[in-house]
């Protein structure tokens, strides 16, 4: 009899175990396997680097690229000190004159260093979420009206589905010119290179916008249709009770597809309309050509890339907070 119970214990500790060692396993999958994927790719982009060699010397390795992240970091760090310096220098020569001459009307002069690495991932953050945001506002009200009538959606498809496809080296050109035509000021109050990227960012990424939002509208159920027309409700009302809430996932979709789509337009409308952001620091170090220059673009084209993630994942937690649907926010 005491065998038998001490088996049994056993064999409760044992399944407890399994079941302990399982939780473990499944919570450390979701962190374990990436860092295994990333792991990899490291090794194989440092084997690959070392067998390449181009006119500016070997494929910058992951070890040139984190020693070029530390740099640009130190370098946005003196230029920053050097502002400080700047404006301290402004403050006390403007308090020694007014302390000479009350009369005296201090002036205030900007500092005018060069833009840092960090300086440009701002710049280009806030030109691809200007543009972005500039689509979203004309894209999915012009999605749900499309949504809404077929006969709008069969008037508005044909161009819809001309320009989707249309690359943002075509764009650029023909904004440039126009901008130039319209935009005509002594004093600015933004530069015509970050008009011109905002306008091609805003013109590649509005359709998928414009696409998903009509089709989101389209595919609600009518059942809610009909429940909306017994109640009688207004036109405004039917769209902010019932379309609106059913149709956020599709919207979100493609305002996710969208956002994508921006960063990525905006790197090459950066390097042509010369917008002082990531695009145009990739462009300079190409044309700079000095022996740093291939792992300054490779550093780059990770952040590039990670920051594209992190927007990705933004939109994805505004999705989620937004959607009634929980299940249609996850991946």
């Amino acid at each position: 009899m005491s065998t038998l119970t001490t088996q049994v214990i056993d064999e409760s500790i044992l399944t407890k175990l399994k079941l302990r060692f399982s939780s473990m396993h499944n919570q450390a999958k979701p962190i374990l396997l990436p860092m295994i994927g990333v792991a990899i790719f490291l090794f194989l982009w440092t084997l690959a680097s070392s067998s390449i060699n181009t006119s500016l010397g070997k494929f910058p390795s992951p070890a040139a690229v984190a020693t070029q992240v530390h740099n640009l970091y130190t370098e946005h760090n003196q230029e920053r000190d050097k502002a400080a310096a700047f404006y301290q220098r402004q403050e006390e020569r403007n308090a020694k004159r007014v302390a000479q001459d009350p009369s005296y009307e201090p002036k205030i002069r900007a500092y005018t260093g060069k833009e840092t690495f960090v300086d440009q991932i701002v710049t280009s953050l806030i030109t691809v979420m200007s543009g972005f945001i500039l689509a979203a506002a004309l894209a999915i009200p012009l999605g749900i009206a499309i949504g809404l009538s077929k006969d709008l959606n069969a008037a508005i498809n044909p161009i819809i589905q001309i320009f989707k496809p249309v690359s943002p080296l075509a764009w650029l050109p023909l904004v440039t010119m126009v901008v130039s035509a319209v935009y005509v000021s002594d004093d600015p109050f933004f530069a015509k290179s970050f008009v011109n990227s905002l306008i091609t960012v805003t013109l590649c990424c509005i359709w998928p916008m414009v696409i998903n939002t009509s089709v989101g509208v389209a595919s609600i159920n009518k059942d809610w249709d009909n429940v909306s027309q017994v109640l009688r409700l207004p036109k405004s009302k039917h769209i902010q009770k019932i379309v609106l809430p059913a149709a956020i996932p599709s919207i979100f979709t493609g305002m996710r597809m969208s956002l994508g789509v921006a960063w990525m337009v905006l790197i090459a409308a950066e390097m042509l309309a010369q917008n002082p952001g990531l695009g145009k620091f990739v462009w300079d170090e190409f044309q700079n050509g000095s022996s740093e220059s291939l792992s300054r673009i490779m550093t780059a084209v990770i952040v590039i890339g990670f920051i594209g993630f992190m927007l990705d994942r933004m939109m994805q937690k505004i999705q989620y907070v937004a959607s009634w649907d929980k299940s249609s926010a996850s991946l």
